[in-house]
């Protein structure tokens, strides 16, 4: 699972609605908007199929926020093995995560004092935790500044392009409902895993 969120994602309405296509002129879309918020979309790419897995939306992307989303995903097969790839942000590498992962795959033994002592201590004790292969649920971590090796950055895009850079929102729930629903409409319609490649052709979608 390719692992990351998209932070605000506005609802704007816009004031006046937009003028279509016709010969010789393309759509113009009104300039000025009501602006009703902005929500945080928590996704799963999995690599494999192409498919969004378990997403979440929500006003903020906090450490509990990201605990919560991993535990979700986790629950909709419980038994299976877990990778997840994800960058270095700090809620990715968190105590609470820590805690999760050893909850889950029964490790018992004590995790420490963050901040003070053992797996929980730092950053760096708490990232060689996350990644530990043996475990059943583990993460790999991008290289710093290298986060658009995540594949999910490209279906973030997608989402960009084809729902949220021309649309109009007329609330928040209309947001998360049509975003929802767009990623439904992907999964079922367009879904497919990306083909990586090396020539220097972008990636297409």
């Amino acid at each position: 699972m390719s692992v990351d969120e998209k932070t605000g994602m506005q609802a704007l309405e816009r004031i006046h609605a937009s003028k279509p296509v016709r010969p010789g002129l393309v759509e113009r879309i009104e300039f000025e908007y009501h602006r009703h918020g902005t929500l945080c979309l928590i996704a799963n790419f999995e690599v494999a199929t192409g498919k969004i897995l378990s997403p979440t939306l929500g006003p903020t992307r906090t450490e509990a926020d990201f605990a919560a989303h991993i535990e979700a995903t986790i629950a909709t097969d419980a038994d299976a093995r877990w990778i997840f790839v994800a960058d270095q942000l700090d809620t990715h590498r968190s105590a609470t995560l820590v805690e999760l992962v050893a909850r889950h795959c029964g490790i018992e033994h004590p995790l420490g004092i963050k901040g003070k002592t053992g797996i929980l201590k730092s950053k760096q004790t708490r990232r060689a935790f996350l990644q530990d292969p043996s475990h059943r649920i583990c993460f790999v971590y991008t290289p710093r500044h290298c986060s658009w090796l995540n594949q999910v950055e490209i279906w973030f895009s997608i989402l960009a392009r084809r729902l949220l850079k021309r649309a109009s929102f007329t609330s928040l729930d209309d947001l998360r409902t049509r975003v929802l629903d767009f990623i439904d409409y992907f999964n079922k319609v367009l879904g497919k895993p990306f083909r990586w490649t090396y020539a220097g052709r972008p990636l297409q979608a």
